[in-house]
């Protein structure tokens, strides 16, 4: 037979048992899991946001360029001497 000591069970007046805290080990590893799934999540977070804001310069950089593009091709036109939809 084994040397291991059974663990002693509480059991309450409705018949249940009192749960058991689990060893400390346990309850650290436990926590150090929630930190560490928190600590994923803001650098996700964190990246999510400097990726936006990246993102807000090349938008306006491409803005202007598709205006400049639209207005050098509304100089074009106008230079050529048709008549476009936007002049009687």
């Amino acid at each position: 037979m084994s040397d291991h000591v059974p663990p002693d069970l509480d059991l309450l007046p409705d018949g249940s048992f009192r749960p058991r805290r689990p060893p400390l080990a346990a309850r650290i590893f436990r926590w150090a899991v929630i930190i560490a799934l928190l600590a994923v999540t803001l650098a996700l977070a964190a990246f999510a946001l400097w990726f936006a804001l990246v993102l807000i310069p090349v938008a306006i950089v491409a803005g202007l360029i598709a205006w400049l593009a639209f207005r050098y091709q509304v100089w074009r036109a106008g230079k050529s001497g048709t008549r476009g939809p936007w002049r009687p």
